[in-house]
């Protein structure tokens, strides 16, 4: 896990390289008369696609949807996906679940695009176009580098299917430099870490693009130290589960500077008031875990996916568990 996260500043430049050449396979599989986004994914990719979700919708104009695979798997509903974008996740490309739910929709009528770091995987086999992620072999349970290559894929297909410029050429220029200043500060992340090592329930709270670097965190705390750590919205966190925030759970609050910082930040005021232990992850200066300031929000994910990459690996540690090998945990799940 460690090598390879250390490996992210690499794949993410010899992504970055190859934008124009992203860009280009999304413009080219898009509908003529786009009515409408589904993304199917599991696991890491699914919240990768969260943040797909947000960036197709606002940059295209038209609904997205994270599609509910049992629908085609279990129920067989004939649905009818002319005029629709489909993109198929995962990171070895074997998931058999995936690959089936891309073939149907794809006969279906919709036009389908794989993302995925094995070009010649079934999914890519079963969808019209590939995104390859080139991040080399991940050997490691924990998806790393194949998380964060994924998340900056969806940046460049959204460009990619709507004709607009998200971020600027030189903000992707820079971004494997501040991933590398991010995986070098391990001070801040051993002093968050030392504050969850006897953590049992642990919640971590975003809003808009961040809450895809929410549930990855939970999920990376959850698969690698045993912590049962769930991904919230901040607006969801106060319709009931709040009820449960107090001195024994952890949260972590993820944001970056954009529309939704604000309210995460109000959240935090409150949670604190309840006698929370908040570890605040964002892009000033006095953050627990600090993110690169400047960063535009589409991108500031990826910074956020690492520090919590990071950490749950040093929770892990400080635990007494082996991060490289999870408990009843396989690299590739089939369904």
């Amino acid at each position: 896990m460690a090598d390879e996260m250390a490996e992210q500043p690499d794949v993410l430049a010899r992504l970055v390289e190859r934008a124009a050449e992203v860009r280009a396979t999304g413009a080219e599989v898009v509908p003529v008369d786009l009515a409408a986004c589904a993304i199917v994914a599991r696991g890491s990719s699914d919240h990768a696609a969260l943040l797909g979700q947000y960036l197709l919708e606002v940059a295209t104009g038209r609904p997205v949807a994270l599609a509910s695979p049992s629908v085609q798997t279990l129920y067989r509903a004939p649905v009818d996906y002319r005029g629709v974008l489909v993109v198929g996740v995962s990171q070895s490309g074997a998931t058999s679940e995936i690959v089936e739910v891309v073939a149907v929709l794809r006969a279906a009528g919709a036009r389908t695009i794989a993302i995925t770091n094995d070009p010649s995987s079934p999914l890519a086999e079963a969808a019209g176009s590939v995104i390859d992620l080139g991040a080399g072999p991940e050997l490691a349970v924990p998806a790393t580098k194949t998380v964060t290559a994924t998340l900056l894929a969806f940046v460049l297909l959204a460009e990619g299917v709507s004709g607009r410029s998200l971020v600027s050429s030189s903000d992707l220029a820079d971004l494997p430099g501040h991933i590398a200043g991010v995986l070098a500060d391990e001070a801040s992340v051993a002093r968050a870490a030392a504050r969850l090592t006897d953590a049992g329930q642990l919640v971590a709270v975003a809003r808009g693009y961040l809450l895809a670097a929410a549930r990855e965190t939970a999920l990376k705390l959850r698969e690698t130290s045993g912590i049962l750590a769930e991904g919230w919205s901040a607006a969801d966190l106060r319709h009931g589960p709040v009820a449960a925030i107090g001195a024994h759970v952890p949260v972590l609050s993820l944001r970056a500077a954009g529309p939704a910082a604000d309210d995460t930040e109000r959240l935090e005021s409150e949670l604190a008031a309840r006698g929370a232990n908040v570890l605040r992850i964002n892009d000033r200066a006095d953050a627990d875990l600090p993110l690169p300031a400047g960063v535009p929000e589409p991108l500031a994910n990826i910074g956020a996916v690492v520090r919590g990459q990071h950490l749950a690996r040093l929770v892990s540690l400080g635990r007494g568990i082996d991060p490289d090998q999870p408990l009843g945990l396989n690299k590739v799940t089939q369904s």
